[in-house]
């Protein structure tokens, strides 16, 4: 039977230190040299069989393959020639630390030891924690320059969080999340090849590109079966993640904020503290690991878990730029009769923002289009029973601004180099106290002012020319920045207890477990594609849970793809995550409108076992995918389904629904029918879709007393 807890210990005689969650154990032992050496991850094994475990060394017996046990956090020194976790220079021009080890403390569920380097001023203490109930180990380190001020700084030139590191097994598969701007998060499995393989991102923002999620297996786990080894980076900024597969079978992997070439200095008396880099096993599949993950940010990461995300309503695909107090007023008359519970008002309502040349950093209402201000809008959308939101990108300008015309050293810049504009805009320095304190000050009077709930906080560029001119350190704007901009979140949360923040980076360009701890959810992408969206929501579900997916519905034909599909296609897939709808209503039929409200209504039926539930991804014959979504108790289960084209002679067969307990009997709330829980979860449930392409079907099933 799994523990219902979690524990630490440390045996100072053996110098082994044990983390156990519900489900796994993970061991470490101090080395003779004084360094953290990783000893286990995986199911848990009892004290005699831990305490007895050897120490992974080289089999080799040559000096040019000699190698030490994989560290905890690789320190640049010794017989260690796999990428380097952490990689410091002091004053005198030495490289590396070389480890004492002072001591170890325990506190709860949380583990510290304190390393020292043996003639320098450097200390680290490597931090583990682990949570009740959750198999999810959070490892983080604190890095301290423990001289006086004329010992000098120490520079770092990489300071990763932690090492990773995977059993000897037969082979080794890498899956990790690629794309690009409108095809974020697609699943990449490859077999991992001998050699180091990179993932990372050097935009100054998580990226569209890679995410700093990776699973390992041996090339055989499935959805539902088979050993997955997992992390995630506790990141928003730029990352980068080594794997290092040996040619003796070791594989070992760490990672951090930061990328090659970017570099700190740490002053006396100075600590910097990593992100957490949080790390998962299961023997469940993909499946169990996606769910333990969901698990883990229900209850450690996200703010206001509990609160159900609402269906909202965005202006943005309806007006563009061409937005106005009667065109909004009207949208959200439209959406309140849809059954929305948010209206947010996107780009264009502030400055002079016709286009996207002009406004950013100047946020107060365009006079033009909302003459007597935001209020009466935000009034109005209360008094139809809906939250009111705007969409903002605090870190941004436009040379045509007030704020730049008046604080042109605030962005982002070498003074040296000609600056990139990315959608006509520069990048605000939230590195600077002065831009941070702007920015908190600016977005509370426009919230309290203005009566907002929720804020969409977009970011539209990445990093380039990064400068900071006159600053001793200027590579620190790459962390400093996102810290900032984290500070700035958490203050306004807390000012506004009230207030819900989604994050946005341009699509899905800043998704991270970094950003999640201070937002509600995270708009997916700009891709709102139904049938590109099925794959893209696939791949955020293999960390992060449906509640804090955005899935808009919006026009046919899409604007990104000119696809044409069904209003209740387009409805099933987005709500597999938290629903919201986009497309310009004033050209809706009353047909749709219609349609439209009776779905919102079933979604906000299902919306607890979406947004709460266990989540399984399913995939059948003939091109159908579905999710599944359980209840905690396994009474209550929503299925939706998708098949986006058909092939002749490919009919979609039953559906297998494993999730389901096989000795009991479910009711089809849609027909009446109790079907046997064991038929439905081996041999499958018959689907009736609709004829033709982009048939879908929403199955609710209860389980039978």
């Amino acid at each position: 039977m799994p523990r219902t807890s979690s524990t630490v210990s440390f045996d100072r005689a053996l110098g082994l230190a044990v983390l156990r969650t519900p489900h796994s154990a993970y061991a470490l032992r101090i080395g003779a040299d004084g360094s953290p050496r990783h000893l286990y991850w995986g199911p848990d094994l009892g004290d005699t069989e831990l305490k007895a475990l050897p120490d992974a060394v080289s089999p080799a017996d040559s000096s040019f393959e000699a190698d030490a046990a994989p560290d905890e956090l690789a320190p640049q020194t010794g017989a260690r020639f796999g990428p380097a976790g952490l990689q410091v220079r002091f004053a005198d021009g030495t490289r590396g630390a070389q480890w004492h080890f002072a001591g170890h403390r325990i506190d709860g569920g949380e583990l510290r030891l304190r390393l020292t380097d043996r003639h320098y001023p450097l200390a680290a203490e490597l931090c583990y924690r682990v949570r009740p109930g959750s198999d999810v180990i959070e490892r983080w380190t604190e890095l301290s320059h423990t001289g006086t001020e004329d010992s000098g700084p120490i520079a770092v030139n990489r300071f990763d969080s932690a090492s990773w590191t995977a059993p000897a097994l037969p082979d080794y598969r890498l899956s990790h999340l690629v794309g690009g701007w409108n095809s974020e998060f697609q699943v990449q499995r490859d077999r991992l090849p001998v050699a180091e393989t990179v993932l990372t991102s050097r935009r100054g923002v998580t990226s569209h590109h890679a995410n700093p999620w990776l699973a390992l297996d041996d090339g055989t786990a499935g959805e539902e079966d088979g050993e997955v080894w997992s992390t995630a980076l506790a990141w928003s900024g730029s990352w980068r993640i080594t794997v290092h597969r040996d040619p003796v079978g070791r594989t070992t992997w760490t990672g951090g904020f930061g990328h090659e070439g970017v570099g700190w200095s740490l002053a006396p008396g100075e600590t910097l503290r990593s992100p957490v880099f949080a790390g998962l096993y299961t023997d469940g599949g993909f499946g169990a690991a996606s769910r333990a993950w969901h698990t883990y940010l229900r209850a450690h990461v996200l703010p206001s878990p509990d609160r159900d995300r609402p269906v909202l309503y965005n202006s943005w695909e309806a007006t563009g730029f061409g937005i106005d107090h009667p065109g909004q007023l009207h949208l959200a008359r439209l959406a309140a009769r849809l059954g929305a519970e948010l209206f947010v008002v996107d780009d264009g309502w502030f400055g002079a923002r016709t286009s996207d040349r002009a406004g950013l950093g100047d946020w107060t209402p365009r006079p033009s289009a909302f003459p007597d201000g935001l209020r009466p809008l935000a009034d109005e959308v209360h008094r139809l029973g809906m939250d009111f939101g705007l969409w903002v990108e605090p870190e941004m300008v436009n040379r045509d601004s007030d704020l730049y015309r008046a604080h042109p050293d605030w962005v982002v810049h070498t003074p040296t180099r000609d600056a990139t504009e990315l959608r006509n805009q520069l990048m605000l320095n939230f590195a600077r106290p002065e831009v941070e304190e702007w920015a908190l000050r600016t977005l509370d009077r426009l919230v309290r002012d203005h009566a907002v709930d929720w804020l969409k906080w977009d970011a539209n560029r990445v990093v380039t020319e990064a400068g900071w001119p006159g600053h001793p350190d200027p590579d620190r704007l790459w962390i400093d920045h996102t810290r900032a901009v984290y500070r700035v979140m958490d203050r306004l949360r807390a000012d506004h207890p009230g207030l819900r923040i989604e994050a946005c980076a341009g699509g899905g360009g800043r998704v991270d477990l970094g950003i999640l701890a201070r937002t509600d959810q995270a708009w997916t992408s700009d891709n709102t594609d139904p049938v590109d969206r099925i794959g893209i929501q696939h791949g955020f579900s293999q960390l992060f849970p449906a509640q804090a997916m955005a899935a808009w519905v919006t026009d046919s034909p899409n604007v990104t793809t000119g696809r044409a599909t069904p209003l209740r296609f387009r409805f099933h897939v987005a709500m597999a995550g938290a629903l919201g709808l986009g497309g310009d209503l004033t050209h809706w039929s009353e047909e749709d409108l219609d349609e439209a409200a009776g779905l919102v209504a079933r979604y906000k039926e299902i919306r607890p076992l979406v947004q709460q539930g266990r989540q399984h991804r399913l995939s059948g014959s003939g091109g159908v995918t579905g999710m599944h979504y359980a209840s905690e108790d396994g009474t209550e289960h929503a299925v939706l389904v998708w098949r986006p084209t058909t092939r002749c002679g490919h009919p979609a067969r039953a559906l297998a629904l494993p999730a389901l307990d096989p000795a009991a009997r479910y009711l089809d709330l849609e027909d009446g029918t109790a079907h046997s829980g064991a038929v439905l979860a081996r041999h499958g449930i018959d689907l009736a879709l609709p004829e033709g392409d982009y048939a879908s079907r929403l199955i609710r099933l209860r389980r039978m007393a």
